[in-house]
């Protein structure tokens, strides 16, 4: 076997260890056991060990995955409102209706916070953050919000939205009030999460 065929190999592995472990984590919570994990992702035990001596480092770099993934979907929308491809308003009101609808990866950041990748997590909100910044900037600048939301109100409804153990119809709910309590948006939620 090549090296080139070894390396890629080991890459496959270790991205089948990490999506199985980040879905293992979603849906039964972090206890889940090193085995489940390598079971799951169709490797032996001791190839995962391997790429990920221990549960804490193997957590760590689904939460780092995580990150750059929400990184990277956040920069794009604070790009979309720089360019003029779409309203900060719209780009704030679609990230709301994310944590609430699509709570997968908001459950896997919540399981994760008690953990040794707590440190990466707060890598995360960090750069939320300062996308998060950038956004309302912009939306004042618009007059879409009101003049006293702050970053940290946007913040606070992002870190309180409603769990995946709440009926839909409460979800949307909780989205249209969040929205009317930022500013006149002038979109209902219903048009931004169809």
């Amino acid at each position: 076997m090549t090296d080139r065929r070894r390396r890629a190999d080991a890459q496959r592995n270790r991205t089948a260890i990490v999506e199985a472990a980040r879905d293992l984590v979603i849906t039964t919570g972090p206890e889940v056991g090193m085995d489940e994990i390598a079971a799951a992702a169709g490797v032996a035990v001791g190839t995962l060990y391997r790429h990920f001596p221990s549960k804490a480092v193997l957590l760590e770099a689904i939460v780092d995955d995580l990150s750059t993934s929400i990184d990277e979907s956040l920069t794009a929308a604070a790009d979309r409102v720089e360019d003029g491809a779409t309203r900060p308003e719209d780009e704030i009101t679609g990230l709301l209706a994310n944590i609430v609808l699509e709570v997968r990866q908001e459950r896997l950041l919540r399981f994760t916070a008690a953990d040794p990748a707590a440190d990466s997590l707060r890598r995360v909100q960090e750069r939320g953050r300062t996308v998060v910044e950038r956004l309302v900037a912009a939306a004042h600048r618009n007059g879409a919000l009101y003049a006293d939301v702050t970053v940290d109100d946007v913040i606070l409804l992002l870190t309180t939205a409603p769990s995946d153990s709440v009926p839909e119809s409460e979800q949307l709910r909780w989205l249209d009030l969040a929205r009317r309590a930022l500013g006149p948006l002038p979109r209902d939620v219903s048009e931004s999460v169809s």
